[in-house]
């Protein structure tokens, strides 16, 4: 397969999740402004959104205030954002047009309408009127487009690179999450918490990675922030765990691994088995933030090694 093919096949699954991911958070960041709390948690909320991104700067730029229609309008809207839903979904459909011959018409024509059906609700005002019918269609729409990418992409390196793009993609948001609201919580929630707004906060992690389920199926017990990092870290049955979406990764690069990314390779397969290896005890004991910010400049490490390897290198790219 040619680099350049490769590379529009996993920006466009990367663009894909990261819209999925960025509504799942704004959602339940919405549906949680909408309950009663003080200011300060508010902004809170909405700060940690932009710092998962790590965007915190370029809002204050241009907006003096952190508040939930501005930070709203720029994680969705505003196209000079380039972590924007619109960005995101616009970029989806940009590399998946370069590559029609290489994906099925079914794939093609649910990216592509997806892109004219967000641009028709931005016109119409979507996020002033719904923005969480907005959120959730954005969900749905990613979920239609991997179903219709699993159900109808021939297993080969098309596939392969497809879903090499949305796993690194995925692992990186999961850790950028868990990351930034165990922070948040740490700085808010420093004296006695109320009982019922600590499990209003936990309970909306786990609904932004579709997991609230998941967690009452394998604890069956009350939500602490412990059982939570252990779920989105070390499960590996959890989809949107750190080890699952790694176990991904390996298994992807195992099956396109060329003459020259046997270094790729082993830096995933080392980070799967430190994963594995862990205790949540041992990661805790450590410090989350510290595990998590380390994790993230590895899933990096072997993002550019993937680039290198495989794709269109990133300066060429830029």
């Amino acid at each position: 397969m040619l680099s350049r093919t490769a590379d529009h096949l996993y920006w466009m699954a990367r663009y894909t999740e990261r819209a999925e991911n960025t509504a799942r958070m704004l959602d339940v960041n919405y549906q949680m402004s909408l309950m009663p709390q003080s200011d300060k948690a508010t902004e809170l909320a909405w700060r940690a959104m932009l710092e998962i991104s790590e965007l915190t700067q370029s809002y204050g730029a241009r907006h003096p205030r952190i508040t939930a229609h501005e930070v709203i309008q720029f994680m969705v809207s505003d196209l000079d954002n380039p972590s924007s839903i619109m960005r995101c979904l616009h970029g989806a459909r940009e590399n998946a047009r370069a590559v029609r011959g290489s994906i099925t018409t079914e794939l093609w024509e649910t990216i592509n309408t997806t892109w004219l059906e967000a641009q028709r609700m931005m016109r119409e005002g979507a996020l002033d009127t719904a923005p969480a019918a907005f959120f959730e269609w954005v969900k749905f729409r990613s979920h239609l487009t991997r179903g219709v990418h699993e159900g109808t992409m021939m297993r080969g390196e098309v596939f392969d690179f497809i879903q090499l793009g949305a796993f690194l993609e995925r692992a990186d948001n999961t850790a950028r999450l868990l990351d930034a609201k165990f922070l948040a919580a740490a700085e808010f929630r420093d004296g006695q918490p109320d009982p019922v707004d600590d499990f209003y906060y936990w309970a909306a992690i786990l609904r932004s990675v579709s997991a609230f389920e998941t967690y009452r199926k394998v604890y069956r017990d009350v939500i602490t922030p412990e059982r939570i990092a252990e779920l989105l870290t070390l499960n590996p049955n959890m989809p949107r765990s750190l080890e699952a979406c790694v176990q991904q990764v390996v298994d992807t690069l195992s099956r396109v691994r060329n003459r020259v990314s046997g270094g790729t390779q082993m830096l995933a397969l080392n980070l799967l088995a430190e994963l594995q290896d862990h205790t949540i005890e041992e990661i805790l004991e450590q410090g989350l933030h510290a595990f998590l910010t380390e994790f993230l400049a590895r899933v990096n490490d072997v993002g550019s090694g993937i680039s290198k390897d495989f794709l269109v290198p990133l300066d060429e790219a830029a």
